[in-house]
């Protein structure tokens, strides 16, 4: 199985930089100055155990691959990039073969299947970040991080025990699941505070508590997923495999920026995930006729944050506040 990868942030080069280094085939897809460091100087990848510097192909479009039977593609893109990355896939002639949404959020299996058929859900849990253009840190150890995959409509089939396979090659936990849906709703709950870091930092403060305002994002956004019928399954710290695979390192002289909301922030980007993970609460609200006053909020406010260039930690949080107990919050 070559594995095509679109997408080489964090996420996206870790898996590249572990099958590179085992010596499987992997191609990059990637644009800009990311692309162009890539060219360059090859991947830094870092991790508290190791530095490495790997080099393997990459284009700038996917019509610049000959795809082969067997190909899978992961794609390890931000939801707000799906949609344009996914029409120049069909555009190049892909067609059948197996795409793995390695994606925050719950909603870019839906995109991607409205176009092809072979979809499938994962679940990545991996502290990893990147700020300097031609680098990716992946922070755990003995494995770079966990994946489970599975079909959006539940179940698992060969294709996921394959991408399981080799996921382990490259030093990643690959585990093919049968809930994969309810595993990424389940970690769609612990991203709503990823805003929260990235405006507010992660301590108290004179204006306010943003730990919180985490937790009350995170309690609306369980009614309001009750009352949607929809189901999750815990993924968090009480994860045994987080203690058995990902014990938390550091790596020297690496800048650690917080969730990949706060890098986004810090690259200075101009987007932002939030609409796919505060957005995917407010849109269930709004579906379901529940109000969702705090995610509805955060959502805007991280839109806001990216489309101004405001850098992380800059926002106030009593000002805030205040706007969503002004539209019914209890915060």
């Amino acid at each position: 199985m070559r594995l095509i990868i679109y997408g080489l942030g964090a996420i996206g080069g870790a898996v590249a930089a572990g099958l590179t280094r085992a010596g499987r085939e992997v191609v990059g897809i990637a644009r800009g100055d990311r692309l162009a460091a890539l060219r360059e100087r090859g991947l830094r990848f870092r991790t508290p155990l190791l530095e490495d510097r790997v080099r393997f192909p990459l284009v700038e479009d996917p019509a610049q691959i000959e795809f082969r039977s067997g190909d899978a593609l992961l794609l390890a893109l931000k939801t707000q990039h799906v949609e344009p990355a996914l029409d120049r896939l069909r555009a190049a002639g892909w067609t059948s073969g197996s795409i793995f949404c390695a994606l925050n959020g719950i909603e870019s299996e839906r995109l991607t299947l409205r176009r092809f058929p072979n979809v499938h859900g994962v679940l990545v849990m991996m502290p990893a970040s990147y700020l300097d253009i031609d680098e990716a840190c992946a922070y755990s150890h003995p494995r770079h991080g966990v994946f489970e995959s599975g079909l959006p409509q539940g179940g698992c089939d060969e294709d996921d025990l394959r991408f399981a396979e080799l996921m382990e090659v490259g030093n990643i936990g690959g585990f093919a699941v049968e809930d994969v849906m309810a595993a990424k709703t389940g970690k769609l709950l612990l991203n709503l505070g990823n805003v929260i870091g990235a405006a507010f930092g992660e301590r108290d403060r004179d204006d306010g508590d943003p730990a919180a305002l985490r937790a009350a994002a995170r309690a609306e956004a369980e009614t309001v997923l009750r009352a949607a019928g929809r189901p999750w399954r815990e993924v968090g710290a009480a994860d045994p495999r987080r203690d058995a695979l990902m014990k938390q390192g550091e790596i020297a002289g690496a800048r650690r920026a917080g969730s990949s909301t706060a890098q986004s922030l810090a690259r200075g980007v101009g987007d932002i995930e939030t609409d796919f993970l505060n957005g995917e609460i407010a849109l269930h609200a709004r579906l379901a006729g529940v109000p969702a006053p705090i995610n509805a909020h955060l959502a805007a406010l991280g839109a806001r944050m990216a489309r101004e260039g405001a850098a992380p930690g800059s926002a106030d949080l009593g000002t805030e506040l205040a706007a969503m107990r002004a539209a019914g919050a209890s915060v």
